[in-house]
This record gives structure tokens, sequence and C-alpha cells, in this order.
């Protein structure tokens, strides 16, 4: 057994005590480790939708600035090494196993041994610090206050995306609980920027600011213009002409929130020109956000998995195709609130594939598929993914109709080996 594949072992042996929250484990495997996180100049990063754009958008853009980043993202699209990433590429088998095995070792010490995601998040403070990292993103699992990335106690900047209903029986039923837990990330007198809609959320933020002396900032829309008439994210900032590859209506606020976030960089000391800016966003890669697939036949892959982001994906898909309906192949995960994407997408598809994610959360595809049918949508449910996904394909290719493979980001492993192996 390689040392790769031993470490993949031990993430699948802590991978059985499932996710739990706190973080007195983590702490204590960081404490063994010599706190590697205390080294790093992090921008920490919560929020329920656009953690995902935002960490790459903004790693791209500090890479192009000349800092060697580090960045840490979850869930892994295709392998664990996609969740660590130096100046946006993946790392090597090696100094992932060596990291993991190291920790491994270490926390036999430990009465209470760490999760899964908890070994992924030392091993990617571990490897930023020994790999010199001149900057460091740190995006969050789940919530803010109790997630494993918490420990970062000074970052340069604190992030929160936004704030929308997911993970509910977990974070709490509305907005103003869930921007809580999001809001733990905020530490004393470091600036933190929300970049939300929702003012419920919001004030939670400004609360949790001013109790902590933390300067809050918003959106800054003064100097942005975008333009309409391209498929990809086009926009004029401060004099210069951006195009960011990644698509979806959602990226243009995912964009606001990196420039805005950008000036508040600079006022922290990290040098960051407009030529980087451009740089940056323009060599911006990020699996499963309205990707493209596959362009002839046409299959886009989205990871819209609570309403917020289903909203979006919505949008999109309007903008997108216009009078045209696309065949959607979905699956999702049994906790999330499913029962509202049927008529959201009830006006926009022609016929709906359901399939289960490879995940235990996975929701029942017939169950999925009933949901559909009630709106009186043309639904079916396959056993296996890759029955559904050649259901799909095979129904859009015969009605010369785009296939859109959407729900949660747990089926983009799947999908992606069975495009390549279906069309190269």
């Amino acid at each position: 057994m390689t040392e790769y594949n031993k470490a993949l072992s031990i993430l699948k042996k802590a991978s059985r005590s499932g996710s739990r929250l706190g973080l007195d484990r983590i702490k204590e495997l960081l404490s063994l480790a010599g706190d590697p996180q205390d080294s790093l100049r992090a921008v920490h990063i919560s929020g329920t939708n656009g953690k995902g754009s935002f960490s790459a958008m903004l790693s791209s853009v500090l890479t192009a600035a000349g800092y060697k980043t580090g960045t840490f993202m979850s869930p892994a699209m295709v392998s664990p090494l996609d969740q660590i990433r130096i100046d946006g590429e993946t790392v090597s088998e090696e100094l992932f196993a060596d990291a993991i095995l190291r920790l491994d070792d270490l926390s036999s010490a430990m009465d209470d041994k760490p999760t899964e995601f908890e070994l992924m998040t030392a091993a990617a403070f571990l490897i930023m610090k020994e790999q010199c990292c001149a900057m460091s993103v740190i995006e969050c699992g789940l919530g803010g206050d109790g997630d494993s990335t918490n420990v970062i106690n000074e970052p340069l900047l604190s992030v929160i995306t936004n704030v929308s209903l997911d993970h509910c029986t977990i974070l709490g039923r509305t907005t103003a609980d869930i921007a809580r837990h999001k809001s733990g990330i905020i530490k004393p007198g470091v600036p933190v920027y929300y970049g939300g809609r929702d003012t419920a959320a919001l004030e939670v933020i400004r609360q949790t600011a001013e109790r902590k002396g933390s300067e809050l900032y918003i959106p800054d829309r003064a100097d942005i213009s975008f333009s309409d008439d391209v498929p990809e994210t086009s926009l004029v900032w401060q004099g210069t002409e951006i195009t960011v590859p990644l698509r979806g209506v959602h990226q243009r606020d995912n964009v606001v929130n990196v420039l805005s976030c950008v000036e508040i960089l600079r006022g922290r000391g990290v040098e960051i020109s407009n030529e980087a800016v451009r740089k940056g966003l323009s060599l911006v890669r990020l699996e499963g956000r309205f990707e493209t697939l596959c362009a002839d036949p046409y299959i886009i892959f989205d990871g819209a998995h609570n309403p917020d982001g289903m909203d979006c994906l919505c949008r999109s898909i309007a903008g997108q195709f216009g009078d045209v309906k696309p065949v959607i192949l979905i699956g999702v995960l049994a906790d999330k609130d499913y029962s509202l994407y049927a008529e959201m997408l009830s006006p926009l598809a022609e016929r709906i594939f359901t399939v289960a994610p490879d995940n235990p959360r996975a929701l029942d595809p017939a169950t999925l598929a009933e949901t559909f049918s009630a709106h009186g949508l043309p639904a079916e449910p396959f056993d296996t993914i890759a029955e559904g996904f050649d259901a799909a394909a095979g129904y859009a290719g015969e009605n010369s109709l785009p296939l859109m493979v959407i729900g949660s980001l747990y089926l983009y492993k799947d999908i992606k080996s069975i495009v390549q192996s279906r069309f190269g």
C-alpha cells in the first residue's frame, strides 16, 4: 500500500465518526502539531453560498499579485487533494500523505480522536505553513463558531459571503439564528465583511462586530459596471476591464464581494494592483459551478443544493437557455429543503431524472421524483447515477436539448467520470 493510500484509509476510518462540531479536538491536534495555523496570514470565510467561488477568485487574485497562496475548500470534488491547493494547484499525493500520516500519529495520544474534516483542516494548516505560503484563504466547512477552521485567532479579514436557510436542523430555523453561527468567525479587532442581502442576518453580524470591536464592511458597487451581452461575467472596475470565466448570475455578487475585499486587504497592507485583480480573475478555475462538462452533447453541472442556490441557478438557466427547457438530472441530500425545488424548476425543465449522490445522507431518488411529479413535471428515478445519466443524456440527445446535472456537489465525481468515459 502506498503512503497516499494509507492516508486515504486513515481518512475513511475517521469518517465513520461522522461530522461533529466543536473545537476541542482540533485545538488539541493542532497543539500537538505545533499550532501551524498561528503562522498563517489568512482570510477566513464563512457563509451559506458562494464560499467556494469567492475563495477561488480571491486566491487567484492573490497568486497573480505575487503571493504564494494556500487555499482550503470543501467538499472534495474528485479526491481529497482538491481541498488543499497552493497557487491554484492541488497539492501532491506525497505532501498530502506525509501530513495526514504525521497527524494520525500525533492523534494516537488523543482520547477523543479527530474527525475526517478535522484531519483535513489540520493537514491544510500544516502544509501551508511548511510550504511557506505568504497568504492563506480558509473556507469554513459548516457554520462558523463550531467549525474546525475557527481556530485562526488573528486573520487579516473575516468574510461572511451571505446568509440564507441551509443546515437548519444544525444552525437554526431563521437567518438570524444561522447568522449567529456564521458570525462566530469574527475576531476582536479584525475587520469583517458581509456580502449578503438578508437584513436580519446583517443586524446580527453588526451587533457581533460592535461587541468585538471589529469594523464591519458591506458591498461597494460604486466603481463596478457589468456587461449583459456575454455569457461570462464581464465588468469594468476602477477603469479596468475584467472578464471572469465563471458563469451564472450569482457570480456577479461573488465578484462584487471579492473586489470589495481587495480594497479592505489593501488597507491591511496587502499589495494588490488592478492588473493583478484583472489577471487573477481572468484565470480563476472552479469545478461544479455552472461548469460546462461537454460541449457536444451540451452538458452543464451546477452544485445548487439549497433554496437560495437553486434560485440563482433558475435565473441562470433562464438567462442561458431562454425559451429552451433543459433536461434535468438531479440528486440531493435528504436534509435539504428539496420540496421547494420542484416548484422552482417546473417552469424551466423539460423532464426530470433523479438519482442519489454518493453520500450516506442522500435522498431516495423515488421520493425526489414523486416531489416533482406532484407538480406536474415528468420525473423518473434511477437506482444508480450511471443509469440515470444515460437515460437523461439519451432523452436530451433525442430531443436536441441541453442536459443540466444539478444538486449535491457529491454528484460531481461520478458525473465527471461518466462524462469522460462516454464522450472523452
